[in-house]
């Protein structure tokens, strides 16, 4: 009788543990589950935090070892030698520039494109999205001699408009991959809506427009905010086509030493003119800063742009 009692326990004891054949109880799972969680998501805000808590810290703190996440004095001056090393107020506004109108010409344009590739028959459709593929694997670089000759030949080198131009006919950053959401998202609902609004006069661009983009808010959600990254950090095709006609604050940033230097160098190192790791994380931290704004304005609409996307395979 004991040691039946003994096995009652040990089976309730385990079915609280791993849960029940057939039911989604386990206890193990879920805790599994917070641990991964947990460390990816310490992962990703370790930087955050540790730029965060670096760049309050005055030159005292920076030294004493003591100080490991917590400044006993609190300071801005570092940010304000950022600011003004990035010259953070004209930067912001060129990257605004740079990021806001391209991203939506592309968000745009690739759905116009996915719309057409998914609802209606295109000739050689799967030939045109293997190539879709096919161009996101090249790297930009092979691409960026090209481009540059032929923008130049147009004699626009040394302006915004060749940024304005590839957006616009959706060849912006990573497009490839958009267009593939935009084609799955599109192919996802039901033909009998388009049909229902014809069959009411609606012609094939009111159809896109009012039934079509309103469903696809999700993947147009996605796309802009990508985009709109993606082109904030680009260093690379960016100063190639403007050449200075727009400096964005990803590019100051690169130039963020020798920009200092030219700044605070006939201010001495006892007066605090050195550059340290306080002042080069609180450029770093300016320079995402509208990022992580943005994000925080839209997290709700982001994360539910990426469960309805088919991102995460449904």
């Amino acid at each position: 009788m004991s040691l039946k009692k003994d096995r009652t326990y040990w089976q309730r004891k385990t079915y609280w543990l791993i849960g029940s054949r057939g039911k989604e109880n386990s206890r193990l799972g879920k805790l599994t589950t917070y641990f991964i969680l947990t460390g990816m998501g310490f992962v990703f805000l370790y930087p955050l935090l540790y730029m965060l808590s670096v760049s309050f810290m005055d030159t005292e703190d920076l030294v004493d070892a003591t100080v490991t996440w917590i400044p006993t004095h609190l300071s801005v001056e570092s940010f304000l030698k950022a600011a003004k090393t990035l010259d953070f107020w004209s930067g912001i506004k060129d990257s605004l520039i740079m990021t806001v109108i391209p991203a939506g010409l592309q968000t745009f344009t690739l759905a116009l494109t996915g719309y057409g590739l998914a609802r209606y028959r295109v000739p050689g459709k799967k030939f045109w999205m293997a190539l879709a593929v096919f161009i996101f694997l090249i790297p930009t670089q092979v691409t960026m001699i090209p481009r540059f000759l032929l923008f130049n030949s147009y004699k626009m080198i040394g302006t915004i408009w060749p940024v304005y131009l590839i957006s616009a006919l959706g060849q912006g950053v990573k497009s490839s991959v958009f267009l593939l959401i935009y084609y799955n998202f599109f192919n996802s609902y039901p033909k009998s809506l388009d049909e229902a609004a014809k069959i009411d006069g609606a012609g094939p661009l009111k159809v896109f427009f009012k039934i079509a983009l309103p469903m696809a808010k999700p993947a147009l959600v996605l796309t802009y905010l990508f985009s709109f990254i993606w082109i904030w950090n680009d260093t690379t095709q960016l100063p190639q086509y403007s050449t200075g006609a727009a400096t964005t604050l990803p590019m100051h940033l690169q130039q963020f030493v020798e920009r200092f230097n030219k700044l605070y160098a006939s201010v001495g190192v006892s007066t605090g003119g050195a550059l340290n790791e306080s002042i080069r994380l609180a450029g770093t931290l300016l320079t995402i800063l509208p990022l992580i704004l943005l994000y925080f304005l839209v997290q709700k609409q982001f994360v539910e742009s990426i469960e309805r996307t088919g991102l995460t395979g449904e």
